[in-house]
């Protein structure tokens, strides 16, 4: 059972794009983890600014993480912008999904609450990839760089790795069980219901630039 098992996430992480298949010739094409991220990302948001959810935002947490206008460039087309220039592993993209999600279930004191938008998803996803890649990869560019790719200044992108890895209480260990169950809420393209019942969503898986 186990051994099948193992095949089957191996297959997986194969398909996502996350483990080179060294029996089939190299092409140029995007790892569909992110494609697959850029989408789910942009389901989420736009499941958050539904017209009826509209008055409920003013409620919303405003963050260091948000903008005054959403930017230009969507958010599939950011996506392959850091993978192209940044150059992180494949995995930082599965960790990234998985930090963003942490963040935006972190209860918030006030009566207000956390999603992701379009005026703070640029920012949440270059700096949990900064962060990803820190703490995954062998080697990293460092922040100035990542600054740039990302459309902000270094100043900022120190500031938001800062807020970040507090507002995570530096939580950055991946259980191989968590990362393989965000794999599929990827590979199936699940969008979470909101951040109360994202551990809900997760657990039901394994039973079923311009300046921004």
């Amino acid at each position: 059972m186990e051994t099948s098992s193992n095949s089957t996430n191996s297959s997986l992480f194969q398909w996502l794009g996350l483990i080179e298949d060294y029996d089939q010739p190299s092409t140029s094409t995007l790892p569909h983890v992110i494609t697959l991220l850029a989408s789910v990302l942009t389901k989420m948001i736009q499941k958050n600014e539904k017209p009826f959810h509209t008055r409920r935002n003013k409620d919303e947490e405003i963050t260091m993480f948000h903008g005054s206008r959403s930017p230009s460039m969507n958010i599939q087309r950011y996506t392959e912008r850091v993978h192209r220039y940044a150059r992180c592993s494949p995995a930082c993209f599965v960790a990234a999904f998985v930090y963003i999600i942490r963040y935006l279930e972190i209860p918030v004191a006030t009566s207000t609450t956390r999603r992701l938008t379009s005026l703070n998803v640029h920012r949440l996803l270059i700096t949990s990839l900064l962060v990803a890649a820190k703490f995954l990869d062998r080697k990293c560019y460092n922040n100035a760089y990542y600054a740039k790719i990302g459309g902000v200044s270094t100043e900022e992108m120190n500031r938001l790795e800062r807020t970040f890895l507090f507002d995570l209480d530096f939580r950055l260990n991946i259980t191989a069980e968590m990362f393989e169950k965000h794999c599929l809420m990827l590979q199936r393209q699940t969008v979470p219901c909101g951040s109360r019942r994202l551990r809900t969503a997760l657990e039901e898986m394994t039973c079923g630039c311009q300046a921004i």
